[in-house]
């Protein structure tokens, strides 16, 4: 009996040991109800719209778009501005009709950096998925995978089916996890790593942190062997590994895609090989973690010069694309301006809210004694790396879309569409900031598989993706948010609110993306109710 009792509390505390090592996954997405969508349809015109058509070419309309099923299969041009349509042009025998007229229409967006919740923020797959639909999302990549590869996995081929209200999702992991192999130590564990994610069906990887995967053989290794079986690749390339591999190293080695802007200072160094840290640095503080990468590109060689521009034309020339994630940042340069950002009241769940708070513990709140000389680094920061990426752009180089919402002060899809504003602050012409949200990431996304895209552009044949918005987005992006632009009547004299996307369609099904923030809403408001 006595060895029983042994063996039963050593199988005990086997189980907790596993338990508390597994994956903190969140609650998947409930089965998409009956009533959350409508399609879709063998014949579904919508009339009368205005299109931006996500390749940087101007507006036009009116046209009229016919989607069969799950593809558009015309776009129609049907009048001229300020004078009635002829209806004798018009595409006929429509199952269901949507009147754009007055609207704008556009390909769905593309968040290259999604994390779907966190089980530490307490954000549900639903939550996630609804608020970023609800702002005209309809592709995401998942850089990572933190919920687990089997359950991310598990999500795209429920997306894929539409069998939840959701993007479609691209599943990106980062090495070495999901197996049982242990890390990866050697160019032989890193190939045998990737043809294991291989089988398991995942679209790319993201490089994260620091440690052996680092290693120039290794790296070397891990990417030669992605890249050979049409898999994906970006990096978060963080203070633990950058010493060895910046941008442009593991650009050279075969990296496809960068994440924020670490490694991009770290290559551009010109009288220097490592950061100026504190004497007193340590990296799991994050105050100093993020206090002192405020002050990293002043230590970068200048706009302009030799070493800037060696730099920047050989990423290119490389094809390497920047997801520069400038949202994110946000609060480091301005931190009572993302703290009391008007959709936190309705549209933030209180476990995010906690999550964000000054913590020892929590990544990203690093709030501990964050001050005004902080802010002023920061926002010298953001000048010289806006530069870089709006040159970037104009010589060629490819900049997507993305927002790694959920930490930060930075919710869902509200701080996707904050991030087409940070890109036209940097000088991106807003249809330039369109198409880095639409066709460089759907490009971005395909490439490595050698096909063409399916989505990120308006036209027949592709994937009827789209979102229909009432108000011009070119003319002000904060038409975008949930919670639409404040506008004065001229009129009435009153103030307005006008704006916040109309109907998002994914697949040809067409959601209504005021109720899918309505259910947002809700949601917020049972939580609070919560004790």
């Amino acid at each position: 009996m006595k060895r029983t009792g042994w063996s039963l509390a050593l199988l005990i505390l086997i189980a907790a040991v596993a338990a508390a090592q597994a994956p903190r996954r969140v609650e998947p997405a409930p089965d998409r109800r009956a009533d959350e969508g409508e399609g879709p349809f063998a014949r579904l015109i919508i009339r009368g719209a205005t299109m931006i058509d996500g390749t940087g070419a101007p507006p036009m309309g009116p046209v009229d778009i016919v989607i069969e099923n799950n593809r558009i299969r015309e776009i129609r041009s049907v009048g001229y501005p300020k004078v009635p349509i002829r209806d004798a042009v018009r595409p006929r025998d429509a199952v269901r009709e949507i009147d754009a007229s007055g609207m704008y229409v556009l390909p769905g967006f593309v968040d290259v950096h999604g994390h779907i919740g966190g089980a530490a923020q307490g954000t549900p797959a639903e939550y996630v998925y609804k608020l970023w639909m609800a702002h005209g999302v309809t592709t995401i990549r998942d850089p990572g995978s933190g919920n687990g590869v089997d359950w991310t996995l598990r999500e795209r081929e429920r997306s894929a089916k539409n069998e939840i209200v959701a993007p479609r999702i691209f599943v990106y992991v980062t090495p070495g996890s999901g197996w049982d192999k242990g890390p990866i130590t050697s160019p032989e564990k890193a190939i045998e790593y990737v043809r294991w994610a291989k089988e398991k069906g995942v679209d790319g990887f993201k490089i994260l942190g620091g440690g052996s995967i680092y290693d120039p053989p290794i790296m070397q290794s891990f990417l030669s062997s992605a890249n050979a079986l049409n898999l994906g690749s970006t990096a978060h390339l963080a203070q633990m590994g950058v010493a060895r591999m910046n941008a442009l190293n593991a650009a050279r080695l075969g990296l496809r895609s960068m994440e924020h802007w670490y490694g991009l200072p770290e290559a551009l160094f010109a009288d220097r090989t490592i950061q100026d840290y504190p004497l007193d640095y340590n990296y799991n503080d994050e105050q100093h973690r993020f206090g002192e990468a405020g002050r990293l590109w002043k230590q970068a060689a200048a706009p302009g010069s030799e070493k800037w521009n060696a730099v920047m034309d050989e990423l290119i020339k490389l094809r390497f694309t920047i997801d520069p994630t400038f949202t994110i940042y946000e609060a480091s340069r301005d931190l009572q301006r993302s703290m009391r950002a008007e959709w936190h009241d309705r549209y933030t769940l209180p476990s995010l809210w906690r999550f964000y708070q000054p913590s020892r513990e929590a990544h990203g709140s690093y709030w501990f004694y964050w001050t005004t000389r902080d802010e002023i680094e920061w926002k010298n920061n953001y000048r010289l790396w806006m530069t870089f990426i709006n040159e970037y752009k104009n010589r060629g180089g490819r900049v997507t879309t993305g927002s790694d919402s959920g930490f930060i002060y930075k919710l869902y899809g509200f701080d996707y569409i904050r991030e087409f504003e940070l890109l036209q602050e940097a000088g991106f012409h807003p249809l330039e900031v369109i198409r880095s949200a639409t066709l460089n990431g759907a490009e971005l996304l395909h490439e490595p598989t050698h096909r063409p895209i399916e989505f990120g552009i308006l036209r027949p044949g592709l994937l009827a993706d789209l979102v229909i918005v009432p108000e011009n987005p070119v003319a002000n992006f904060k038409v975008l948010y949930g919670t639409g632009a404040i506008k004065l009547n001229d009129s009435s004299n009153q103030v307005e609110r006008v704006g916040g996307v109309k109907y998002v369609i994914k697949d040809g099904i067409v959601y209504d993306a005021r109720r899918l923030l309505a259910d947002v809403e809700r949601m917020v408001e049972s939580a609070k109710k919560k004790p």
